[in-house]
């Protein structure tokens, strides 16, 4: 069965709030702790595969989603519990750090092909509604006052909040008027667009990331042993031309691209690259919404407006062209790059670039 456990994370008490440059660094850590990992084990030995986890860093602290593979509820979470306790041990800027919350969520989809694939006489109830009731039976709601709610309910306010600082789109972006047919309400509208400018910030940051540990350990992606955040996203057959220039022209693009977001009118992605970033920055969106349980099916559907409304429509299909620098060629005479980005001659860059 696979189980999807929050587990929160936060210094120790008195701690200052942790600033980008810090949440950064968290994440960094986290990640590098986790790719090193051999093997799982829950208690009394009992193997546990960890599928996947999802890392983001916030002033308070730190929010994971793992995705475990365990034979029961408990032993997902005690598993996710011991591993994480591991990592902060063994990692000593986080060694002081404490465990807030460590809760099982059910992943729906992954709990019906478990229970569709079920057999033998312990199999449980062919009615999915039988079957609801009894995973229902099994958990124990988190009452309203623990870390994990007051965490989300923070965020809802501070992504409402972030909203109207998106000046170059009006709610209606995101799907939402004031008719009484509309589907999206104001509120999920305005977590939508709050988290997108929210992701602002991780975008850029992780960018930075990317190209600090590709200076130390590249000269590509491919020959680097680093760890990336944006990079490990884009096509992974390309990764030989993802050099520390090409990362210095996304890093350049991606501030161009979410200062437009800010400043009216946003036109239209200048470019292939800006599209790539738009959905790297989609996606950072969703993410946080759903590490906050606030990614409800109204947000959902305004993100996915929001996708629609710009122009080209982000798509998660787009075809890629081989040649990583004719990302940064322009699509119109109108829209042109940031004279960085569209240079792609190491010695012309260079010319561009201030004296020490």
């Amino acid at each position: 069965m696979t189980y999807v456990v929050t587990v929160a994370m936060a210094p120790p008490q008195g701690a200052p709030e942790l600033d980008a440059l810090r949440r950064e660094g968290v994440v960094f850590l986290l990640r590098k702790g986790f790719d090193s990992l051999e093997a799982v084990e829950g208690p009394d030995g009992m193997e546990v595969d960890l599928l996947d986890e999802v890392i983001a860093a916030h002033p308070g602290g730190a929010l994971l989603k793992l995705f475990v593979d365990a034979p029961a509820l408990e032993f997902a979470e005690d598993a996710a519990r011991e591993v994480v306790t591991e990592l902060m041990e063994r990692t000593e800027p986080l060694a002081d750090w404490r465990l807030t919350r460590c809760a099982v969520e059910l992943n729906s989809e992954l709990i019906q092909e478990s229970l569709d694939a079920a057999d033998g006489p312990d199999a449980p109830p062919s009615d999915p509604a039988e079957r609801a009731r009894r995973l229902a039976a099994g958990m124990v709601p988190a009452p309203p006052d623990t870390p994990g709610h007051s965490e989300s309910r923070a965020m809802r306010t501070r992504l409402r909040e972030l909203a109207p600082t998106l000046t170059a789109f009006t709610l209606e972006a995101f799907g939402h008027d004031e008719s009484p047919e509309c589907e999206v309400g104001r509120e999920a509208a305005e977590i939508a667009a709050g988290a997108v400018v929210y992701a602002i910030d991780l975008l850029v940051d992780e960018l930075f990331t990317d190209l600090a540990a590709l200076e130390d350990d590249g000269p590509t992606v491919a020959r680097s042993n680093a760890t990336f955040m944006i990079l490990d996203d884009l096509p992974p057959h390309l990764a030989d031309a993802y050099t520390v220039l090409f990362t210095r022209r996304l890093t350049v693009t991606a501030i161009t691209l979410t200062g437009r977001l800010t400043r009216p009118p946003f036109d239209h992605p200048t470019c292939l690259a800006e599209e790539l970033l738009l959905k790297s920055l989609l996606n950072q969106a969703e993410v946080t919404a759903d590490l906050y349980s606030l990614l409800s099916d109204e947000v959902t559907q305004a993100l996915e407006t929001f996708a629609t409304t710009l122009h080209p429509p982000v798509s998660p299909e787009a075809t890629v062209p081989d040649d990583p620098d004719t990302w940064f060629t322009p699509y119109t005479p109108v829209s042109p790059v940031h004279p960085y980005a569209a240079n792609e001659n190491e010695e012309t860059v260079a010319e561009l670039e201030l004296p020490d």
